[in-house]
């Protein structure tokens, strides 16, 4: 089956107007953004790499079904319900793809008009079903996705309001010194190499580079949560996810390690990023 043959029934509209708002912010960086989809257990985890960021970010959301739509096709069930239980990304009945960020953000708002245009009534019966667009050749990254398991959590990592501080002095500590640059210096690559001074600095003595921190703000992940957080998900990245009780996700922040990776855990998404020296970090289970 190709990736132009499957629909995604979503859960919950709200998770899937999050991530259409997560896309929207990838184009904004990178019109040309593409993203890889997997599926499997529930969840759809989508992965992209905002250019200068140099990390990969995930986002998740909830599915009823993944569902093929040529007649010779069969109907996947990812919460169990009915026909082939669909597994980890890669098993039977799951999703695996690489498509454009822009098609993909156009295949939601295309299903959000269309269930609002269904009335209240129909649109709740229905659902949110979004077609999956053509895949694309992938960019590098997208064959180099952080591990699906063996995560531990590293300690040290602060909380929001101190994380949200790093993000702010940083910024301002890059304008001060662009603004104190004499006329003849004022450079791109001037600019640039400040600029990788700043965010390859880490954030205490956790090994997570600030760069993470700012794409995490960047991107949403470290906004407030809301009362019904729309990330009822627990992100494992690299395909890795698994629905939770909205209460799980109570813990604002959480940093894990796994072999060459770490990531940044919000209720709104991860960060991921390579990085080296992890065997000297504190890691305990998470």
């Amino acid at each position: 089956m190709t990736a132009s043959s499957q629909e995604l029934h979503f859960a919950d509209a709200g998770e899937a107007a999050d991530l259409a708002a997560f896309l929207a912010r990838l184009i904004h960086y990178d019109r040309a953004a593409a993203v890889r989809l997997q599926a499997g257990g529930g969840v759809l985890a989508v992965f992209g790499r905002p250019p200068s960021f140099e990390v990969l970010a995930i986002r998740t959301a909830r599915l009823d079904a993944i569902v093929g739509t040529e007649a010779t096709s069969s109907v996947s069930s990812v919460s169990g319900t009915s026909g082939t239980s669909a597994g980890a990304a890669g098993g039977p009945g799951a999703l695996d793809t690489t498509v454009s960020a822009g098609e993909f953000a156009d295949a939601l708002d295309t299903a959000r008009a269309g269930r609002t245009a269904d009335g209240p009534s129909q649109s709740h019966a229905r659902g949110l079903v979004a077609t999956v667009p053509q895949a694309v050749t992938g960019p590098p990254w997208a064959g180099v996705l952080p591990p699906r398991g063996g995560w531990r959590r590293v300690s040290g990592l602060p909380g929001v309001d101190e994380v949200r501080g790093a993000v702010a002095a940083a910024v301002a500590e890059f304008r001060a010194r662009d603004t104190a640059l004499p006329e003849e210096r004022r450079t791109r690559a001037e600019r640039d190499r400040i600029g990788r001074e700043i965010w390859t600095r880490t954030l205490g003595d956790t090994g997570l580079p600030l760069r993470a921190v700012h794409a995490a703000q960047s991107l949403g992940f470290l906004r407030p949560v809301r009362a019904a957080a729309p990330a009822a998900t627990a992100q494992g990245a690299g395909g890795g996810v698994a629905t939770a009780a909205p209460d799980a996700m109570a813990e604002p922040l959480a940093l894990l390690a796994a072999g060459g990776w770490l990531r940044l855990r919000t209720p709104y998404g991860s960060i991921a990023v390579r990085t080296s020296g992890l065997s000297g970090l504190p890691v305990t289970p998470a």
